[in-house]
């Protein structure tokens, strides 16, 4: 039997770019790379312009749908991890220092670059539900992938 969530955590932990989805006041989907860290509670969080159109969206609804996976795996071989998340732009100092000292493997104290008048903004995104694919073989031919729920 496949472990889904074995999967889900060397995904999470090895691959450093999550696509974001998320929709703007307008109700037009808005997706995006980032470069991510993911904490002990598999929370993700990146930083970016507060300008971009996927912060405006996220300032306008906090809700975000995350896929990480291996862009660069051969077709039918790739494996990603599906999350339904909620986003929030990080107010506090010493949280933002904590990501920017586990991002930069060092100790940084340079919250104020995230906060205030300053152009970018840190993101923590939590996840509510995540999800695998699996597929369905007959007679050794691909039917169907669906989706397996995992709980991390």
């Amino acid at each position: 039997m496949t472990d889904y969530n074995l999967k889900a955590k060397n995904i999470l932990e090895t691959i450093q770019y999550a696509t974001v989805a998320t929709v703007g006041e307008d109700g037009k989907p808005w997706n995006t790379p980032v470069a991510h860290e993911i904490d002990e509670r598999y929370n993700i969080y990146w930083f970016s312009d507060k300008e971009n159109q996927h912060s405006k969206n996220i300032r306008a609804n906090p809700y975000a749908f995350m896929v990480i996976y291996d862009s660069t795996a051969p077709e039918g071989t790739g494996e990603g991890v599906y999350i339904e998340a909620d986003v929030e732009e990080l107010d506090n100092a010493d949280e933002i220092n904590q990501i920017r000292n586990a991002k930069k493997k060092a100790v940084v104290n340079d919250a104020n670059e995230f906060l205030g008048e300053a152009v970018r903004r840190c993101y923590k995104a939590t996840p509510k539900r995540m999800w695998m694919n699996d597929s369905e073989e007959k007679d050794g031919k691909f039917i169907r992938d669906y989706r397996v729920e995992i709980t991390l």
